[in-house]
């Protein structure tokens, strides 16, 4: 199977093209010291308190997917006997 995909040449002068054009979306050029005043500081207890809370709240949440994982098993088993009684009936 064929592409039409016409191949071009890479020199030195479209690859600094490209460059200057993937650089330009960026958008306007940013004062690294005028970024580093605007950034708040955390210290990293706090960080860490923050990442066991998150840890303990997957683990929470692993415990009650448990939970009703086997809650499922049952309604789909109460859901087959039911249709089992059903289809003798009729």
């Amino acid at each position: 199977m064929k592409t039409n995909v016409k191949s071009v040449k890479l020199t030195p002068a479209l690859l600094k093209r490209i460059i200057e054009e993937e650089v330009g979306k960026f958008g306007p050029e940013k004062d690294v010291e005028k970024k580093a005043d605007d950034t708040e500081e955390v210290d990293a207890d706090e960080i860490a308190d923050s990442l066991d809370k998150h840890i303990d709240f997957m683990k929470a949440l692993k415990i009650e997917e448990g939970r009703l994982t086997k809650r499922l098993a049952r309604v789909q088993e109460a859901r087959k006997r039911a249709q089992k009684a059903l289809i003798a009936r009729v």
